[in-house]
């Protein structure tokens, strides 16, 4: 559902709605003649639909983790909100950027519409910029020849299923963050698709290297083992980009995941 879409259609409508009544329908009406029910339940929802569109549009988004690939970052469940002017200002529905602000840059966790359903929105962390050449082999991430810092952080606890999994602090520019890596999981991806730019990037059972093309970024979960990401749908272009996330806002399931994002 385009939800970006209908929030436009509604605005648009009750606008249409509000003008009528303000500079037609009111002048015509008798004095303390009650409002019509066109006005009562279209035109009077124009400014409250207006500030949600503005809010939504070039501040802030709301988004739910609707699965585990950003384990143990963001769980299932984590309303998350989204900056929606970092990386420039875009119209609305159409995402087209008409301000530039920042760069995504390593290590960013940034909302993005699917490139192959563009009406799905995905969160992922930016692991490779334009012109970048990065390698996921054996496990081990290397950006440009250099190997990220991976350093053993305990096991993390799946509360849901109550088994545990090895998990690292890794290094990507300035960030750190934790990673869960299954040591039984193949190294090899196991699910690829047809992309473009599919012969940027090379498969072997022990991984996969993929050099970044000008104008797209290459996306992984931080649950490596169980996101399906760049390494298997391939690269998100910059007309995709949705925004930043950088504050999980409520969780029915644990309050005490209010403000924990990092």
């Amino acid at each position: 559902m385009n939800f970006a879409l209908i929030l436009f259609i509604l605005l648009v409508v009750t606008g249409a709605l509000w003008a009528l009544d303000r500079f037609v329908a009111r002048k015509r009406r008798a004095v303390g003649a009650a409002e019509p029910k066109w006005v009562e339940y279209g035109a009077s929802f124009f400014p409250v639909i207006l500030v949600v569109f503005c809010l939504r549009s070039f501040l802030v988004e709301p988004f739910k983790i609707p699965s585990g690939s950003m384990l143990p970052t963001l769980l299932v469940g984590d309303f998350i909100l989204v900056n929606k002017w970092t990386y420039g200002i875009r119209l609305p529905v159409i995402n087209k950027k008409i301000i530039d602000v920042n760069e995504p840059q390593r290590g960013d966790v940034m909302v993005f519409r699917f490139p192959n359903d563009p009406s799905l929105d995905y969160i992922k962390r930016v692991v490779g910029l334009p012109g970048d050449k990065v390698e996921y082999i054996d496990k081990k991430l290397r950006i440009n020849g250099v190997a990220m810092s991976q350093a053993p952080a305990g096991d993390y606890l799946h509360a849901d299923r109550l088994y545990y999994s090895p998990s690292f602090v890794e290094k990507l520019g300035e960030v750190e963050h934790r990673i869960i890596v299954e040591k039984e999981a193949p190294a090899f991806v196991s699910q690829v698709t047809q992309y473009p730019f599919r012969e940027n990037c090379t498969y072997t059972s022990r991984g996969v290297s993929c050099t970044v093309p000008a104008g797209h970024y290459f996306m992984m979960g931080d649950n490596r083992d169980g996101s399906f990401d760049s390494r298997g749908w391939g690269f998100v272009p910059e007309r995709n980009i949705v925004g930043k996330a950088f504050f999980i806002w409520f969780n029915f399931s644990d309050l005490k995941r209010i403000g924990s994002f990092h």
